[in-house]
């Protein structure tokens, strides 16, 4: 029997954390606010389900999903997730995190600079690029012929092949983007990100486009991001928008 550890537990962990559950999986989540701020989360997921804090979910994962802002990576837990497979799903949005140099001049990754951070793990990119209410919606069998495919990236096959195995468990078949440092293929705004797997792809650009001139005119968006059960993407149409994607920095994003 695996564990999961979940280091951040909102809606992108509590989806994966459902998937791991459902395929047999014990989970333990954890947040920057304590373990009884998970309760009610952790009633709802069950019996397997139990929250603890980062540093517990760290050394008691099997894996480790990692998702939280990018502002607070360097809060993760090093020592205690050295060795680790880790899942990061972390995305770079500048105004939430900040502006990072040398993720806005294209000098690094987001990934690259998470695993400089946790030096001692394998990090492995994933379920960065698909919409947290897609996650549910999208998971099929294996061999499923409507099966969507989620790209990885990281710079330690035998942790990418680990990733890929888990991944198929939780539903997803996986397509190799390389090592971390071509992570940029599937981060936010590129071709792989979010709008393939919409069916309402029209809205979600609107939606964006809305955002952004709410944060230009300095004010947070209001309206909730568009919701839809999604359109399942094939492996091999996912490869051809990694290969075609060209970078989108910062400055060249709708939503920076």
């Amino acid at each position: 029997m695996a564990t999961l550890g979940f280091i951040g537990s909102g809606n992108i962990g509590t989806a994966v954390a459902r998937l791991a559950i459902a395929a047999g999986n014990d989970v333990v989540l954890s947040n920057s606010r304590g373990p009884e701020s998970l309760a009610e989360t952790v009633a709802d997921l069950g019996e397997r389900a139990r929250a603890v804090t980062p540093e517990e979910a760290a050394r008691a994962g099997d894996w480790v999903v990692v998702s939280i802002p990018l502002a607070a990576y360097r809060d993760l837990p090093a020592d205690a997730l050295a060795g680790k497979v880790v899942l990061d799903t972390i995305n770079y949005y500048p105004f939430r995190d900040g502006h990072f140099d040398v993720l806005d001049s294209g000098k690094t990754t987001t990934s690259e600079l998470v695993q400089e951070h946790l030096a001692g793990t394998k990090l492995v990119k994933a379920f960065n690029n698909i919409s947290d209410h897609h996650i549910p919606s999208l998971a099929r069998p294996a061999g499923a012929a409507d099966r969507t495919a989620l790209p990885i990236a990281g710079d330690d096959p035998e942790a990418k092949a680990a990733a890929a195995e888990l991944i198929s468990r939780l539903g997803f078949d996986t397509v190799d983007a390389g090592p971390l440092a071509e992570s940029w293929r599937f981060e936010p705004e590129t071709a792989p990100y979010a709008v393939p797997y919409s069916a309402a792809p029209d809205a979600m650009r609107a939606f964006w486009a809305e955002v952004s001139e709410a944060l230009r005119a300095g004010t947070m968006p209001q309206t909730p991001p568009p919701v839809d059960g999604g359109v399942p993407l094939p492996a091999a149409q996912l490869r051809t928008l990694l290969a075609d994607t060209p970078r989108k920095l910062t400055a060249d994003r709708v939503v920076a």
